[in-house]
């Protein structure tokens, strides 16, 4: 089922019994290759330059449609719609290439407690051959939902007004001007057409002004801005503020201590995500 088909389907399925645990679903694909023309296509969108390897965040959209199956469906226990992705940590073990064929498996796990609900990980991992070399973990949070008695998280809040380890005085990096067919440009690349990305009128329908940025291309577009200076095995992690508004002028700042990248991204000092680039050890 395309995901505009799963998004509908979630829809009328929010309301109503649900289940009260995770399921134990495990959902596949396998032996996928990457399309030279898509994968161009995600890099003009997102910033980041044409190689022979796959961007840190383009395998996300390789597992992102067993992702929303899996929340799509009433044996998940917090309905699609309303969900909110508050983090994202991406771990890439090496270089990973154009024409390897890769494996993809996704699973949920962590439905704990949060101070503003409940929030649950979906989970990606993505092997060639016996090898994983590509792992994400994205949190997404059901604001007003009870998760199963004694899950507590450990994860931080979303990010305040100068929590990032950068210097926010400092000029940005890079001064971003969004337009407003962004949203319905990445969601074309990405799959993922959840409407309050889409136009202003089915973002009001969901609370907000007007549509909002994808969280995944502010992600992606930030990483775009330090790309030639990462290693091949790296951890990316994320938190994701209030959304990028569409349209926007947005001002992105990095700073390298001692290897690691930190990355702030703002509008009116409003903190859309924070982020670090780690290398791995070893």
């Amino acid at each position: 089922m395309a995901l505009g088909g799963l998004y509908l389907k979630a829809a009328l399925s929010s309301v109503g019994p649900r289940a009260r645990e995770l399921p134990d679903t495990v959902l596949t694909r396998e032996r996928l290759e990457v399309d030279r023309a898509h994968l161009a296509e995600y890099n003009r969108v997102c910033g980041f330059g044409l190689t022979d390897a796959l961007p840190v965040t383009y395998p996300h959209l390789l597992g992102f449609g067993l992702q929303v199956e899996l929340m799509a469906s009433r044996s998940f226990p917090l309905p699609l719609p309303g969900l909110v992705h508050i983090n994202n940590t991406i771990t890439v073990h090496r270089r990973i290439e154009v024409g390897e064929k890769l494996d993809v498996r996704v699973h949920a796990e962590r439905f704990v407690s949060h101070p503003k609900g409940a929030q649950v990980d979906l989970v990606a991992g993505i092997r060639a051959g016996d090898q994983e070399v590509w792992t994400g973990r994205s949190t997404y949070l059901a604001r007003g939902a009870k998760a199963p008695d004694g899950g507590v998280t450990d994860a931080p809040d979303r990010p305040e007004s100068g929590s990032a380890p950068v210097d926010l005085d400092a000029p940005p990096t890079a001064v971003w001007k969004v337009d407003s067919g962004l949203g319905r440009r990445y969601a074309s690349v990405s799959g993922d057409v959840n409407p309050i990305h889409l136009h202003p009128l089915t973002a009001k329908a969901f609370g907000f002004p007007r549509a909002i940025a994808h969280g995944m291309w502010t992600a992606a577009h930030a990483l775009a801005a330090v790309e030639g200076r990462l290693p091949d095995g790296l951890t990316y992690d994320v938190s994701f503020g209030p959304p990028v508004l569409l349209p926007s002028t947005v001002e992105l700042r990095t700073r390298d201590r001692d290897g690691t990248w930190y990355l702030d991204v703002r509008s009116r000092n409003r903190p859309h995500l924070t982020g670090s680039v780690t290398p791995l050890v070893g």
